[in-house]
């Protein structure tokens, strides 16, 4: 079994790290590069940067940020946000990222998740989905949150990866920022319908809820925010109590 991994968000507006509760109300969280190397020396596996006003503002995501980051971690990160095409691709990649996410770009537009797959190759290609439970039914949201699709979040996920999309990342907007948990019956469910990995979003607020989403929810990778940011969980102390309790985690001293 593929040791299941721990990945620190990082939302940026406006040059720095914030984090919020729904998708609304942010705060400071601090700067973006020296949260990246400290996780990096702390155990994380990846790092997940997002840009996420770039799509409701109509920007282009920010290049120079990515250069720096690149310069100062060594483990994978993945950056999104203001995504549209090839190009936008190519620059990110050619900054140093070694994954893209994309959202909105490909809800109004599937086919930019064949071009990245066909282009960069799969494992290049994260599909970020943020959904929010209405009515006994899962949402696909726009824009950070902002637009709702009316696309079912399991048909849509599907979708993805009959186009090529080498990860799902899936962030439940009604368990963002409240800690009390992942989505783990619609992760169990993606996982079910799904044969590429799963990162889990949203909802993170003690170890136990990482130990659920592995154990329950299925999930391959498990993404937090606000608790690693504020310093309520050290992710060193995580993986050492994910170990205990059964989850195959990558060991601390195979870290670069």
């Amino acid at each position: 079994m593929l040791a299941k991994r721990i990945i620190p968000c990082l939302d940026i507006k406006d040059g720095t790290t914030v984090k919020g509760v729904n998708f609304v109300n942010f705060r400071d969280a601090g700067d973006p590069v020296e949260l990246g190397a400290e996780y990096s020396s702390k155990g994380a596996d990846e790092l997940v940067y997002l840009d996420i006003t770039a799509s409701h503002e109509g920007r282009k995501t920010f290049t120079e940020l990515v250069k720096r980051i690149a310069a100062h971690i060594n483990i994978p990160f993945t950056v999104g946000g203001g995504i549209h095409e090839l190009s936008d691709v190519e620059t990110l990649l050619n900054a140093g990222a070694d994954k893209v996410s994309v959202n909105s770009a490909a809800l109004r537009k599937p086919e930019l998740i064949d071009d990245i797959a066909q282009h960069f190759g799969s494992q290049v290609c994260v599909v970020a989905i943020d959904a929010n439970l209405e009515a006994d039914r899962w949402n696909c949201y726009l824009n950070g949150g902002r637009i709702p699709t009316g696309k079912d979040l399991f048909q849509w996920a599907e979708e993805a990866e009959n186009r090529g999309a080498g990860e799902i990342l899936f962030t439940s907007m009604t368990h963002d920022g409240v800690k009390t948990g992942y989505a783990n019956d619609a992760l169990a469910e993606l996982a079910e319908r799904l044969h590429i990995p799963i990162i889990a979003s949203g909802g993170a607020g003690a170890v136990e809820h990482f130990y659920e989403a592995f154990a329950v929810g299925k999930a391959d990778a498990a993404l937090a925010a606000s608790v690693f940011h504020f310093g309520e969980i050290d992710i060193s102390e995580l993986k050492r109590e994910l170990q205990a309790k059964g989850i195959n985690v990558r060991n601390l001293n195979e870290k670069i």
